[in-house]
């Protein structure tokens, strides 16, 4: 079985590998990407503030009177201490609780300090006392924040049409039906191409990642094996996911169509270009469904927060019965012709 196994393997990397054009295009395209976005996005337009408020009510008076002031995004949040965060990264320039006429602000953030005169020149002929309360914190880049999301991305795209566009094309070239007649089962091919793919996409993004850190010096503050695990489970499941629209298509147009309806929204809908704070509600749950959601917003956790597996469990417990799932839904259905 697994001598069967093994050189079914053999057979996929080494048809990746002499295919250039496919292996310069899965490497060159993320440090591309992350190269466009770290040096486009270095300077934030001064127009755009965002202001976090804490939810208690109907806001009357001065507080309605800020809410109204043109250019700044406010967003609700339940808590005070869940927010802070965001105050400390610059994630947002100010967070206001109207109820206790409180404000926490960094002080090394320039668009808080604008937003916090605002705030002043709302409140000034009010009669009612502002209490400020100073937060430290430095500013994440955004090329920290995009770099796992850009990653997490590239492993989407290898994964999904990595396995099946592949097996799709062996199915319609008559690949499947000649290995059928051979001792290989379904079980021993699909596990193959499970491995083949999955070695070939952790290799390819180590590379990335350490050229990228080599060259961005972005941050780090988690445990690398940690990272190494969250990739991993998300390249197993994205993998799955490929499997599953594999398991029966057997035209390359349809495979094609139905692995961008899951990929396009992934890579919009996933937090891996912008935040979704401030979304609708229903896009921000609908996110959760996405499996890269899971994989950005851990590894985010881990290279800039410094999370732990404790941290990060509901993400790898999501991605592991998900791929459990597709994987046997992706068995069952197979068949070779």
């Amino acid at each position: 079985m697994w001598n069967r196994i093994y050189a079914l393997f053999v057979a996929r990397n080494l048809e990746f590998i002499r295919d250039r054009s496919s292996l310069a295009w899965s490497v060159l395209l993320p440090i591309l990407i992350i190269f466009v976005f770290a040096y486009a996005f270095t300077e934030e337009n001064p127009e755009k503030f965002k202001v976090g408020i804490i939810a208690g009510g109907t806001l009357e008076g001065a507080a309605a009177e800020f809410e109204n002031t043109r250019f700044v995004k406010f967003i609700e949040f339940d808590e005070v201490e869940a927010s802070l965060l965001k105050v400390e990264r610059h994630q947002i320039d100010l967070l206001f609780d109207p109820n206790t006429n409180r404000y926490w602000i960094n002080q090394t953030s320039p668009n808080g300090y604008i937003v916090e005169r605002l705030l002043i020149a709302a409140y000034a002929d009010s009669g009612e006392a502002l209490l400020q309360i100073l937060v430290e914190g430095d500013e994440i880049r955004y090329v920290d924040w995009v770099i796992p999301g850009v990653i997490g991305m590239n492993i989407m795209w290898g994964a999904l049409f990595g396995i099946g566009y592949v097996i799709v094309r062996y199915r319609k070239f008559g690949v499947l039906k000649r290995l059928r007649a051979t001792p290989v089962t379904a079980i021993e091919f699909l596990t193959a191409q499970i491995l083949s793919r999955l070695w070939l996409l952790i290799a390819v993004n180590v590379v990335i990642f350490v050229a990228m850190d080599f060259v961005v010096d972005f941050r780090m503050h988690g445990s690398y094996l940690n990272l190494f695990l969250v990739f991993t489970l998300g390249s197993i499941n994205l993998i799955c996911c490929g499997l599953v629209v594999a398991a029966r298509v057997s035209s390359e147009e349809v495979a094609n169509g139905v692995l961008n309806l899951f990929s396009w929204p992934m890579m919009f809908l996933s937090g891996v270009w912008f935040s979704l704070e401030g979304a609708h509600p229903l896009m921000q749950k609908f996110a959760l469904i996405l499996p890269l959601t899971h994989v950005t917003q851990a590894a985010r956790q881990i290279m800039i927060d410094g999370d732990g597996l404790p941290q990060i469990s509901d993400h790898l417990l999501v991605l592991g019965l998900s791929s459990a799932i597709l994987l046997i839904i992706g068995a069952r259905i197979f068949q070779w012709e």
